[in-house]
C-alpha cells in the first residue's frame, strides 16, 4: 500500500482535481484505491459523486473518537458508484476546526498515521495498492498529520504568475517532518496543471519550475481543459465525463507513470 498526498499549501493549483482524476483512473487500471478526502471544503468528495446524504461517518468522526472507541477508518469507507476498484472516506465541514479539538491531544500529529496503518491489516483481497489523499490549501496540524501519514507527496502548480509562491515554506514543512515525524516521506514529483501552450507564459513558469525541482517534475503536463472544469459539478471524474478529452488522457498517462513507479521508471 502506497500513501500519496496530494499537496500545495496554495489554492486554485488543481490539488483536488488531481487527487480525485489520479485516484479514479489508478482505480480504472485495476488498481485497489482508496481517495480520503481531508479537505474541509470537501470538494474531492462530492467531485466522486458522494452526496452529503450519503455520508454517515466521515474522516472527522474517526480522527476524533477516542481511543477504543468510536468508529474505525473502515467504518467511514464509501464505494464509488464509478469504480469498482475505488472506495472513498468522505470529509466534513468540521475538519476546519479540528485544530483545536486536537490542541491537548497527545502525539496529535500521529492520528491519521496511526488509523491508516490498520487498513494494511486488513485480508489480502481487501488491501489498497494506492492511498491518494486530498490535503487543505493551508499548512496546519491536519498537514502534519497528512505528512506524516505519507509515503510521498505530489505537488500540483499551475502555470501561472505566482506558481513558486510559499514553496519554500512547504518544502521547509516536509524537511521538519522528515527529520522529526517521517523518515521515508519523499516528493513523488511535481506536476505542472492549468498549462495553456499558446501563452508564453505557460511555456516560463514550466522552465522556472524545472529549474527549482529538478529531476523532479513529471513529463506529463495537465493542460487547462473545460472538460476538467464542468465534471466536478456533475459528481464525475474526468474519465467518466470525457474519457477521450485532453484532462483524461493526461491523468491516465499520469497514473501509469506511478504504477510504473515514478519519474523516469
Amino acid at each position: 500500500m502506497k500513501i500519496i498526498s496530494v499537496l500545495n499549501q496554495k489554492g486554485g493549483v488543481g490539488k483536488t482535481t488531481t487527487a480525485v482524476n489520479l485516484a479514479s483512473c489508478l482505480a480504472g487500471s485495476e488498481k485497489r484505491t482508496l481517495l480520503v478526502d481531508m479537505d474541509a471544503q470537501r470538494n474531492a468528495t462530492s467531485g466522486i459523486g458522494i452526496e452529503k446524504d450519503e455520508v454517515e461517518i466521515s474522516i472527522y468522526e474517526v480522527l476524533c473518537a477516542k481511543e477504543g472507541s468510536g468508529p474505525n477508518i473502515t467504518d467511514a469507507i464509501i464505494h464509488s458508484k464509478h469504480f469498482s476498484h475505488l472506495d472513498v472516506i468522505p470529509a466534513s465541514p468540521n475538519l476546519a476546526g479540528i485544530d483545536l479539538e486536537w490542541a491537548s491531544r497527545i502525539a496529535r500529529e500521529k492520528v491519521l498515521s496511526t488509523h491508516l496503518e490498520k487498513l494494511r491489516n486488513l485480508p489480502q483481497e481487501e488491501q489498497y495498492d494506492f492511498v491518494i489523499i486530498d490535503s487543505p490549501p493551508a499548512l496546519s496540524t491536519v498537514v502534519i498529520n497528512i505528512l506524516t501519514a505519507s509515503d510521498s507527496i505530489l505537488i500540483p502548480i499551475q502555470c501561472e504568475y505566482y506558481a513558486l509562491e510559499g514553496l519554500t515554506e512547504l518544502l521547509n514543512t516536509i524537511r521538519m517532518v522528515q527529520k522529526n515525524l517521517n523518515k521515508i516521506l519523499e516528493v513523488e514529483g511535481v506536476l505542472l496543471t492549468m498549462y495553456d501552450n499558446r501563452l508564453n507564459l505557460s511555456k516560463q513558469v514550466a522552465d522556472e519550475v524545472r529549474s527549482y525541482f529538478p529531476n523532479k517534475v513529471f513529463e506529463i503536463i495537465v493542460p487547462r481543459n473545460v472538460k476538467l472544469s464542468e465534471s466536478p459539478s456533475y459528481g464525475k471524474p474526468i474519465i467518466k465525463y470525457d474519457i477521450m478529452s485532453s484532462g483524461a488522457i493526461a491523468y491516465m498517462q499520469l497514473a501509469q507513470e506511478i504504477i510504473k513507479g515514478g519519474i523516469g521508471k
